[in-house]
């Protein structure tokens, strides 16, 4: 294998089992420019990774071009499927969606109706990534889309009116600031599973260290999306959390009290510098290729289990690997 072919796998170019070679690659994968290429440009990056996967690469092709085109390929097209996914929810466009919708739930919280509308939009933009992210295995239908979308959406104005509501008479106008973190977290608490609920419901496919396919877990999908929901919370954690304590102090200075039209835009460039980081920070936190004991399969899933054996003609791996999303 030739030192150009031997990049188009992932693998050999970062080291997927450290959190510092999985920083590397979701930061060199969610590259927000990637964002901006052009709907063919991304099919010429997956023709070319085709055609190296099947041995048909061209010899003219520097290091660099290959690389490159993989990159593409990588931010564009789902794991599983192969299919091209939606633009906004691209991992890559996380960092441009994130800061406009969170700097707006930052700067717009003091009414209801601004909560409502903000959180409305931010739910909608989540769903999105959700489902363009979720393990592709699991086909959803277009209703079990629409209830979760509206099951969703309910979960995290009801959590950001009620705290709004509380906090606007009980808490510091500090607290106060910490609504629409609140609504986020409790949005991707109900967000998450019930756009991805098929996987709970039926299970998803499970990998031997071949790559063949030995069974279904719902067991999987709970641990998995389980991680997801934790790193989308971590994800927007720093800037939430941090830019309240810091407009505090902020709008007390006279300077900056001259500029008010400044707030928005201010705390929405400081959401997108916090995101930078922490987008790949988060996916980070745990491998994509997640793993599952197969005896902590056989203790809690014992029908599934058993057509493993079934599947595998006894010979059960101790782990099975599966793809958690994003």
């Amino acid at each position: 294998m030739s030192d150009k072919l031997s990049m188009i796998d992932v693998n050999r170019l970062f080291d997927l089992k450290t959190f510092t070679g999985r920083f590397k690659y979701y930061a060199w994968m969610t590259d927000p420019r990637t964002a901006l290429v052009s709907k063919e440009r991304l099919m010429e990056a997956k023709k070319m990774v085709d055609n190296y996967r099947a041995g048909k690469q061209k010899d003219n092709l520097t290091p660099e071009e290959v690389k490159y085109n993989l990159k593409l390929y990588t931010s564009a097209f789902h794991p599983d499927s192969g299919e091209l996914q939606n633009f906004a929810g691209r991992m890559s466009f996380q960092v441009p969606g994130g800061m406009l919708i969170t700097g707006g739930m930052l700067a717009f919280y003091r009414t209801v109706s601004a909560v409502v509308l903000w959180q409305f939009i931010n739910q909608s933009f989540n769903a999105v990534v959700n489902y363009t992210n979720r393990n592709a295995n699991s086909p959803t239908s277009v209703t079990q889309l629409g209830l979760s979308f509206v099951t969703a959406t309910t979960a995290a104005l009801v959590a950001a009116i009620g705290c709004k509501n509380y906090w606007s008479k009980h808490a510091s106008p500090l607290m106060q600031r910490y609504v629409p973190f609140a609504a986020l977290a409790a949005g991707n608490l109900v967000n998450i599973p019930f756009m991805r609920q098929n996987e709970i419901i039926s299970g998803i496919e499970v990998k031997n260290d071949d790559g063949k396919v030995v069974g279904q877990s719902r067991l999987a999908a709970v641990k998995g999306i389980s991680q997801v929901i934790t790193s989308r919370i971590v994800m927007a954690a720093p800037g939430m959390l941090l830019l309240p304590i810091i407009m505090q102090r902020l709008e007390k200075m006279p300077a900056y009290k001259r500029m008010k039209w400044i707030n928005a835009p201010f705390q929405t460039l400081m959401v997108g510098c916090f995101l930078c980081f922490m987008v790949p920070a988060a996916c980070a936190i745990f491998p994509q290729e997640c793993s599952l004991s197969t005896s902590t399969m056989r203790n809690f899933e014992p029908g599934l289990f058993k057509d493993m054996v079934n599947r595998t003609a006894g010979k059960v791996p101790d782990r099975v690997y599966f793809n958690k999303g994003l």
